[in-house]
């Protein structure tokens, strides 16, 4: 079975030539890090990357892109996702379609992981766009991309960075994740107005007070901040278990903008790119 695209027009443009058009776009743009150079050996073991529409966060996620692509190949993509329609951690053991073609499954990791009691539930995912929208840019960057897609939907995140971590392990897997998660949602269509003067600047501050934690690799105080903030980062859980796989790893803030810099601020997201070594 075949998961196919329910963001393609949406998100991201449907048709092949202008799908690889804004890919190329968001790398460009006066936001973007510029087009990506040669693969070296240097080792990415993985990238926080937003997750909206790629004309607001395309060109924050082609920082985390440029990255991947000018490190080391990965045998297997790792996308850690956001369930935003449900209360369950699960993964998917489908290929996935996007208009550029079909990103295979690592179906023996998704069985691996199985084991250790990370349930397979393709129908979660078919509603699901976090992961979605990151695989155009895994297939631009690397062709013969595979992944494992996992929604993350509860708090347990050491339990799940635990497992993940193992499963990789036990297959002897090169592996790199990629967590997909907006940060701060600001404005009344989002429900939250922490502020409303200096949104821009009171934005940037909410959120890079959660980026510190990911900075500092503290998944407790990542997560007991946006508690105690009320942040409304959409994949705080994702980003909680990718800081507890990184472990070891040196996090870094490659790109931080937010769409209020692009439309405007009543209602704004935050972006960030960070990258692990």
């Amino acid at each position: 079975m075949v998961r196919k695209p329910i963001v393609a027009g949406q998100f991201y443009p449907s048709g092949k030539d202008s799908l690889l058009e804004s890919i190329q776009q968001s790398f460009v743009h006066s936001f973007g890090p510029g087009l990506p150079g040669k693969r070296t050996d240097n080792v990415i073991k993985g990238v926080v990357v937003p997750h909206a529409g790629y004309v607001f966060s395309g060109a924050c996620a082609a920082w985390a892109y440029k990255s991947l692509a000018e490190a080391r190949r990965a045998e297997t993509y790792i996308v850690l996702g956001v369930n935003h329609s449900g209360p369950q951690t699960c993964s998917s053991d489908e290929d996935w379609e996007t208009p550029l073609g079909i990103v295979k499954c690592d179906t023996e990791l998704v069985k691996e992981m199985e084991k250790d009691g990370l349930v397979v539930d393709n129908k979660a995912h078919c509603t699901e766009h976090s992961i979605e929208v990151q695989l155009p840019f895994l297939q631009y960057i690397d062709e013969e991309s595979r992944i494992v897609a996992v929604m993350i939907a509860d708090s347990e995140y050491a339990k799940w960075a635990s497992m993940i971590r193992k499963s990789a392990e036990n297959l002897g897997r090169k592996v790199v994740v990629v967590c997909s998660s907006d940060f701060t949602h600001y404005g009344s269509g989002y429900g939250y107005v922490p502020f409303e003067r200096d949104v821009k600047n009171n934005m940037k501050k909410l959120d890079m007070g959660a980026i510190k934690y990911v900075l500092e690799m503290d998944a407790e105080g990542f997560m007991e901040y946006v508690q105690k903030t009320g942040a409304t980062i959409c994949g705080k859980n994702s980003v909680a278990v990718m800081i507890n796989i990184m472990q070891g790893a040196k996090a870094k803030l490659l790109k931080y903008y937010t769409s209020g810099d692009i439309t405007g601020y009543d209602n704004a997201v935050g972006y960030a790119s960070i990258s692990f070594e």
